[in-house]
Formats: structure tokens, sequence, C-alpha cells
């Protein structure tokens, strides 16, 4: 079925017809966007909804996160994350698959369907033109007749009046004559012009129109097969984040069956345990024999700390139980408590004073570890002038130096009132006092309070635990590698991930994506030594270069 030939005489119908298309496949356009600000509004929400419940750095809500159902929890709010990033991709691809590519085509197609009825409303113009042409000649035809006729009988009547002169009668007839002719012109004209009207008027009806039809069904189907293929793109886009949104369901089921309510019950225990024994028997008080009365030496008074006062005579017996709990409480709310964490049960102070100790063993190897970049670098200037001033790092090694010492006092200070609180705790196997360091140290206190955001005496504030239980200096055999007067091996590749100017002495200029060789890794003062050639060396941030160490080479660590 063809419009040309079924609708040849709806040419207006045709022309709102595909206007009412266009405004579909632009409702189409503007449901689509609006789907697609709402994904993005709602991956907003997501993502805003999983950072305000994700733990603050450096609080109380953080180290909750060692139970295994906060855990748990971080993990979901992880996968919610990435789920939010899902429905991003949603709107991101409904946008450029179907948003934008069907804003182009509706375009194009209000260019097409504008030139084909510009052709159209031609055709029509043409043939009502020529129709009022035809028209006109068909009336002058009519008036020509009509005009030979009366001046035919104005001749006849001349001739038959004996009165008229036959001057008059000639004149007569030559007009007859006369108007006789221009009606056989007209005639001839207007059967001319009628013959060439039907030629077009076929022309028009089945062959210009139809072909402009034609045109305008082709351009509409294509519209209709068009908004088809978006609807199609429209649940594909959906179906394709199906398995990524699958995986981050299944990460929230894996974490919740990763919660383990035995352990957490262990970490409270770590996390509250006292030391104190529990009290024993009360004596029975006489109050029928003249004698004073005593409290029971297997009461728990007996169990508390140095500095503590006995409890006066006549004190009643519950105030006796658990002497240091109302008291430290009030410490905590005064933000206060001693350096030695005394104030503290003594587990919980074993544990507060090993943590200390590891963070200070952790500040010590960290500037020993500064201490050994420099004597390097002192050892390359010493070796190679031109790279730099040897005597410039003698303030920063004499400086460290200082700081060394202090942290290595105040460590010896920690390390003494830890083993005090140990030779008072009950009689551990070395072992277990190991093992116990270590659970303490991966299960981070949390949830002891007594220990959180105090302030010492000196106004300095005592950090959350580190990551080890013990820490030992390791003996570092740089200078030793120094002594030798044979340049460093190679040991990996870089390439440079931006352009370095080294301007200052020891440094030397880099060009993005540059390769060149490593001779010496970054020891945690954030530079790398590296080699061009065999006169040029120096130093660049490691944060530049792309490492890749030779796994082989001595010392030699992967990182990138």
């Amino acid at each position: 079925m063809s419009w040309g030939t079924e609708l040849w005489d709806q040419f207006d119908n045709l022309e709102k017809h595909t206007q009412w298309g266009i405004d579909v496949l632009e409702k189409y356009i503007k449901f689509v966007k609006e789907r697609t600000e709402i994904e993005i509004s709602y991956a907003k929400q997501l993502r805003n909804l999983s950072k305000k419940y994700q733990p603050k750095k450096n609080s109380k809500e953080e180290e909750e996160y060692k139970y295994t159902s906060c855990k748990a929890f971080l993990a979901t709010l992880n996968e919610m994350n990435d789920y939010a990033g899902q429905h991003e991709v949603i709107s991101e691809n409904m946008t450029s698959q179907i948003t934008a590519e069907l804003a182009r085509f509706v375009q194009e197609l209000k260019q097409e369907r504008k030139s084909h009825f510009h052709d159209g409303r031609k055709a029509q113009q043409y043939i009502e033109t020529f129709w009022k042409q035809l028209e006109a000649s068909k009336r002058r035809f009519e008036r020509d007749c009509k005009e030979a006729d009366r001046a035919q009988q104005y001749f006849e009547k001349m001739d038959a009046d004996i009165n008229v002169t036959k001057a008059d009668v000639e004149k007569a007839r030559q007009q007859a004559q006369i108007r006789h002719q221009m009606a056989e012109d007209s005639k001839a004209e207007y059967s001319s012009i009628l013959q060439k009207f039907n030629h077009d008027q076929r022309e028009h009806y089945h062959t210009h129109i139809p072909n402009i039809f034609q045109k305008i069904q082709e351009m509409e189907e294509r519209r209709i097969v068009r908004i088809g293929e978006c609807m199609k793109t429209y649940a594909e886009v959906d179906r394709q984040v199906i398995p990524i949104i699958g995986k981050c369901l299944d990460g929230i089921t894996k974490a919740a069956e990763s919660i383990d309510q035995k352990n957490d019950s262990l970490l409270v225990i770590e996390a509250f345990k006292s030391g104190f024994e529990p009290p024993g028997d009360i004596d029975f008080e006489d109050f029928t024999q003249p004698m004073k009365r005593t409290v029971s030496e297997s009461s728990l008074s007996n169990s508390r700390w140095d500095g503590k006062s006995e409890p006066k005579p006549g004190s009643k017996s519950k105030g006796k139980l658990w002497p240091f709990i109302k008291k430290n409480k009030l410490s905590l709310k005064l933000g206060g408590g001693p350096e030695d964490f005394s104030n503290l049960p003594p587990e919980q102070r074993r544990k507060k004073l090993q943590q200390k100790v590891d963070e200070l063993n952790k500040e010590i190897q960290k500037e020993m570890d500064q201490r050994d970049a420099l004597t390097k670098m002192k050892d390359v200037y010493i070796k190679n002038p031109q790279m730099g001033d040897a005597a410039s790092v003698d303030h920063k090694l004499a400086e460290l130096g200082q700081n060394m010492e202090k942290l290595r006092l105040e460590a010896q200070k920690f390390e003494g009132w830890l083993a005090e609180v140990e030779g008072r705790l009950p009689v551990r196997t070395e072992q277990s006092r190991r093992q116990s360091g270590m659970y303490d140290t991966q299960n981070t206190s949390g949830l002891n309070n007594c220990a959180q955001d105090r302030e010492s005496p000196d106004g300095s504030y005592t950090e959350e635990p580190s990551q080890e239980s013990e820490m030992k200096v390791p003996v570092t055999e740089f200078d030793d590698e120094f002594d030798d007067e044979e340049p460093l091996p190679t040991i990996g590749t870089c390439k440079a991930l931006y352009t370095f100017e080294g301007q200052n002495e020891g440094t030397i200029s880099v060009m993005e994506g540059e390769m060149l060789y490593v001779i010496e890794e970054d020891k945690g003062d954030g530079w790398t030594r590296i080699r061009r050639n065999e006169d040029e060396e120096g130093y660049v941030p490691t944060s530049y270069v792309e490492v890749y160490l030779d796994k082989n080479a001595k010392g030699a660590m992967t990182y990138i």
C-alpha cells in the first residue's frame, strides 16, 4: 500500500501526521532525558548516603570497624558506592546512545520533511495555476462564442431589413465574420490548454504527487523504525549493568556471611579486659564481740595498684568493689590522664603502653630512614662535588640525630612503665605475650574510651595503635655500599610520567615518556636515583616516574 496512490488527495492530513510523528520523537527524547537526570540524581544520593555513613578518620567511629559486623557494613557502603556508579553508567549511555542520536535524527527528519512538503506544495500550486489558466481560456471561448452569435443575428436582421443600406449590411456581415473567427481562435486555444492541462494533471496525480508521498512515507517509516531501535537500546543499556549490579549485591551478601559473632565477642574481651581477679568472699564480721571491725583481706581492695589509699574504717562495702570505675570515668570526661596511663586497669594500661612504644619505634625508624637517605646523598656529593655541596646536609643530619635521641629516651621511659605493668600482670609465656601483642595491634582498640584522645601533662596527644607489636631497627648497609668507588649497578628501568626540571644540585632533568635506568630505589624520602648514561645520573621525585625493578637485583622491591 502506497500513500501516493491511496492518499493522493490527503496532502494536508499527511502534513499534520508527519508533524505529529516528529512530536512523538521529541517527547520520547524528553522522556529519556528525564530518566538520565533521575539516574544521576539517584547515583548522587547513593554516593552521599555511602559517604555519610563512612567512618570518620581518627575518630572513635573509625576504631569500631575492627568488628566483623562493622566491617561488613563498611563493605556494604563500598558496594553501594559501586552500585551508584552503575546508575551513572546508565545515564551516560542513554545520553550518548539515545538522547544525542535521536536529537540529530530529529533535526535531519525536520529538514527532509520540509523539503518534501515544499516540493508537494510547489506541484500543487502549479496545477492550481494551470487550472485557473484553463478556466480563463474557457470563459474567453464562451464569451467569444456569444459575441459571434449576437453578431450573426444582427447581420441576419440587417440583411432582412429592406430599409438598411447595402453598406450597412456589408459592415454587419464583416463584423459577424470577425466574431466567428475570434470564437474559432478561442476554441483552438481552449482546446490546446485543455489537452495540456489534462496531461499535466495526469502527471501530477499519477507521477509527481505519488513520488513525493512515497518519499514522505519512507521518511515516516524510518522514524518508526528508529524509535523502535531506541527503545531496544533503552532496555539494553539497563541490561548491560545488571551483571555488575549483581556482583555488588553478591559482595554485600559475602560481607554479611563474613560476620563472625565469636570473633567480635573476643574483641570485646580484648578491649575491656581489666586484668583484675574477681573479688573473694567477704568474711563475717561479728559485731557481738568488742573488737574493731576490719575489712577482709580477701576483698578486692588489696588488688588495687600503687598510689591508692586504703579505705577508711566503717566505709560501706559497696564502695570497695571496682574502685577504679567511677574515678576513671570522671577523669575521661575531663579529657585528661597521666602520661603513664596509670588511671587505666592493668590490662588496658599494658595495651596502651605497648601501643605507645610501637609508635615511638616507628617514628625512630622513620628518622633513621631519613638519616640514611641524607647520609647516602652526602656520600654522593662527596664523590661527585658537581652534584651538590656535602656540607649542606650536615645541619639536617644533626637535627635528625637529636630527634632520634629524644625519641629513644621517650621509648625507654614507656618501655620501663610497660615492664613494670607486665611484672604485675599474671605470668604469661613469651609466646602468648607476643600473640596477645599481635592481636592487640591487628584489632586496634576503638571501644576503649579510657585511652582515646587524652592529653599528656606536657601538652602532647597520644596517637592510636600502630600496626606492629614490636619494632626492630634494621642495620643499614649504605655506608658499606658507598665505600666502593665502582658505579652503582642498574636494578631496573623507569618511565618518566611527567617532565621534571632538575634545577637543584643532585637532581636530574627528565622529559615525559623518557626511559631511564634505576640505580637506587626510594628509601622513604620520596626520591629515586636514576641514570641516563655513564655521565648523567641524579635524583628525581619518585611520584614522577613509573619504576620497573629487576626481581633478580639484590634488595630490589617491585613497586609502581
